[in-house]
């Protein structure tokens, strides 16, 4: 499930279980072709953030290149990856924090 996220939900979408971040912006190639592979994952919380919208978030994180995904569990920061991924390979990275 893709939630989209912001100043104003961010910190507190983050704080329970295990959540997958995706920073990315609308002109992005990368990113466009990311989403499919996203939407196919249907059993996980998954934000996103437009970084052109909310860069302030994107400046917290030290995120500068796009797709870049952080994996948070209850609120901390645990695994960072960027790059087109297939939604295997993004599965693989999450099954080691559940």
């Amino acid at each position: 499930m893709l939630k989209e996220l912001n100043t104003s939900n961010f910190d507190t979408e983050i704080q329970n279980g295990l959540v997958l971040v995706e920073f990315y912006t609308t002109w992005c190639g990368y990113c466009k072709k990311q989403k499919p592979e996203l939407e196919a994952m249907d059993k996980v919380k998954i934000g996103q953030v437009d970084a052109d919208n909310t860069p302030e978030i994107a400046a917290k994180y030290n995120v500068n290149s796009f797709p870049t995904f952080l994996v948070f569990k209850n609120g901390k920061e645990v695994q960072r990856f960027s790059g087109l991924r297939k939604k295997e390979e993004i599965m693989d990275i999450l099954m080691k924090f559940l």
